[in-house]
């Protein structure tokens, strides 16, 4: 098939261009900036064009003439660990969530594209009550944190839009929290020096739930819903939801760190609002059963232990 990938130098792009063309597949990646060797060089044709351009989407997807059109398109380069300015940091992912995911499905309806893959999250999103792990028939929080509404009503609106998509069939991945090669969880990723700096403690009780993904394993599930699957909202997490009190321990241990210091509640509070707070102690991981089951896919990492245990030899 004939593939078009909006945001082919990202973190997922570069993981996925190589899986698809490995594949089989004829692939367009697209690009805001000229770094269009990196395209070449994984195997697939490049284009320039700025996602938030409508017209300049539409004549080059058009252009492409692609069977499906996998939306990937972030901003998340420029994100910070100050969770404060949660919003801030991913205002530009979020219009690209909302504007640039109308663009692209209307740019691929035009093109006769018959499918459409759109990129969300899971995790944080999650409704922070009942259960440790939720499926994608769980709701979504209804009353997140102050720091994540824009991003959580961003996220609601890719989830709405693409699966109701007329004439196309629209498929959205929830990943789970990315760690491998090109992330912050990964050699001399921003979160990495905050652990070896032992600059990530964990908040009060450290029960939330935190669900993972390695880079490699979310590009297989991506080719495996280009190829097969219902329209829908897929969970692309590994099999081993865990609390912060276990993972934080085990990655800082693998980098050869001291274990993270402890914070008690009111001062993790005070230090990084009520977000911290979330994510340390009341969010839900998620179950990739159904991912399984009717995309056909299975992780290569069926355990974060497994792929953060590669940190220890990738230095």
């Amino acid at each position: 098939m004939r593939i078009f990938v909006a945001g082919a130098t990202g973190a997922v792009g570069k993981r996925l261009l190589p899986a698809l063309v490995a594949a089989g597949h004829d692939v367009v990646g697209s690009t805001r900036s000229a770094r269009t060797e990196q395209i070449r060089s994984a195997g697939a044709e490049p284009v320039v064009v700025d996602v938030l351009d409508e017209a300049a989407v539409r004549d080059a997807v058009v252009a492409a003439r692609p069977d499906v059109v996998v939306h990937q398109a972030t901003a998340l380069a420029a994100m910070g660990t100050n969770m404060r300015r949660f919003d801030r940091d991913f205002a530009m992912t979020n219009r690209l969530r909302t504007e640039g995911t109308d663009h692209l499905l209307a740019a691929a309806t035009a093109a006769g594209a018959r499918r459409f893959i759109a990129q969300s999250f899971t995790g944080w999103p999650n409704a922070r009550e009942g259960g440790p792990v939720k499926t994608e028939e769980d709701p979504l929080d209804p009353d997140p944190p102050s720091a994540c509404r824009e991003t959580l009503d961003g996220i609601r609106y890719v989830e709405r839009v693409v699966p109701a998509a007329e004439g196309i069939e629209g498929l959205v991945l929830r990943y789970g929290g990315f760690y491998g090669p090109g992330t912050s969880l990964w050699t001399d990723g921003a979160h990495i020096d905050l652990i070896r700096k032992r600059r990530f403690p964990i908040i009060g009780t450290g029960a939330g739930v935190w669900s993972f993904v390695h880079m490699d394993d979310v590009a297989g599930a991506t080719v495996a819903a280009v190829e097969r699957g219902e329209p829908g909202l897929y969970n692309v997490v590994d099999d081993a939801p865990a609390p912060v009190s276990e993972w934080l321990p085990y990655v800082a241990e693998v980098v050869g760190a001291k274990p993270p210091r402890r914070m008690p509640r009111w001062l993790g509070r005070l230090a990084g609002g009520e977000l911290a707070v979330s994510v340390m102690e009341q969010i839900r991981g998620s179950s990739n059963a159904k991912a399984k089951r009717e995309l056909g896919w299975k992780p290569t990492y069926p355990s974060w232990r497994d792929g953060f245990a590669e940190l220890a030899s990738a230095g």
